[in-house]
């Protein structure tokens, strides 16, 4: 009995065991269950949803990208805009195209007035110019030349003039004005060229612009008159004329050589120069120009600042060594008509 006892409760063990078994299936049923309730309703679509929302930011992200790439476009157009208004700055009610054609005509007319315009300074060499150019600052071009003289006499190459003593240049050059600053200026700029150029004129404006008392005004003077390469020289008359001619509104220098040199060719830089500044040292003055007497007069926007009267305009043309310098007419009555109004631009029709 003991051993039935003992098989009994064997088989009891057993179909106990095999009762947590079923129970274990059963739990693991259950367990079942329960993962598949979280696959299907609550993580497993918690897990996509986030997916899902990860990329939809990506999607909500691409038009603000489209937005930028919109205003990295405009950006370029306001630059061409900047541009555009400092090469080609029309007058009020003139396209860009007829400015062009106005300045172009101007210069034309200024060309037979002054057809054998050129630097009003004396010079025989590079060098000369150079310095000279330098001594013009503040001063009148004949008072210039009546000072290089005697310093080319005493001092005729860089070598001569940078081992000068400063104290016998301030002397000769003291008529000029300034004359401490310039003597410091071209004793400088005589050693930089001994020193850096083996004693000669470089032909490049990114070398001249290195020599002390040389800007991009002095260093076109030079290129154009001493080795034939364009430059438009912006002095005080330069200046003044092209604004007054509406050709541009921009008072720096160099916005002024930008906005002037897209209005012409290159070749005739040099030559537009001269012609706008002996015409604004002849006729179109600061103060009173004479409008009444002046060639471009039809073509000009300022004409009426001026003394528009014929025979008042006259005496105020300004006229040098017994006249216009290289003038193809006798003045000041070439400019004027029988009536004694402003007479059509020379060469039209």
């Amino acid at each position: 009995m003991g051993e039935q006892s003992s098989g009994g409760s064997n088989k009891t063990g057993k179909s106990a065991k095999k009762t947590p078994a079923a129970v274990k299936k059963d739990s693991t049923g259950t367990k079942k269950t329960p993962a598949a309730a979280k696959k299907t309703p609550a993580p497993a679509a918690a897990k996509k949803a986030p997916a899902g929302v990860t990329k939809t930011p990506a999607v909500a992200k691409k038009p603000p990208v489209a937005v930028k790439t919109d205003a990295a476009v405009k950006k370029p157009a306001k630059k061409a805009a900047t541009v555009r208004k400092i090469a080609v700055r029309p007058p009020s009610g003139e396209s860009s195209t007829a400015l062009v054609r106005r300045a172009r005509r101007i210069n034309r007319e200024l060309a037979e007035v002054y057809p054998y315009a050129h630097p009003e300074l004396d010079f025989e060499n590079p060098f000369q110019l150079l310095v000279a150019t330098v001594l013009s600052a503040q001063t009148t071009d004949l008072r210039v030349n009546q000072t290089t003289p005697g310093l080319f006499a005493r001092y005729p190459t860089p070598e001569d003039l940078a081992a000068a003593n400063p104290e016998e240049v301030e002397e000769i050059l003291r008529p000029c004005g300034f004359f401490r600053a310039k003597t410091r200026s071209v004793i400088g700029l005589s050693k930089a060229l001994v020193e850096n150029f083996g004693g000669e004129v470089p032909g490049r404006l990114e070398e001249l612009v290195t020599l002390p008392g040389v800007g991009r005004k002095t260093a076109f003077v030079v290129l154009g008159n001493a080795f034939g390469r364009p430059g438009i020289t912006v002095d005080t008359h330069f200046q003044r004329l092209v604004r007054r001619w509406q050709w541009t509104d921009e008072t720096d220098p160099d916005k002024i050589e930008a906005a002037v040199g897209a209005l012409f060719p290159k070749s005739d830089w040099t030559d537009l120069s001269h012609h706008v500044i002996w015409h604004g040292r002849r006729i179109c003055h600061a103060r009173k120009p004479a409008c009444g007497a002046c060639p471009i007069a039809p073509l000009c926007p300022a004409y009426g600042e001026g003394e528009t009267d014929p025979e008042k305009a006259k005496k105020l043309l300004k006229y040098e060594k017994g006249g216009f310098p290289g003038q193809r007419l006798k003045p000041p009555q070439a400019y004027l008509d029988a009536g004694g109004t402003p007479a059509p631009p020379l060469g039209a029709a």
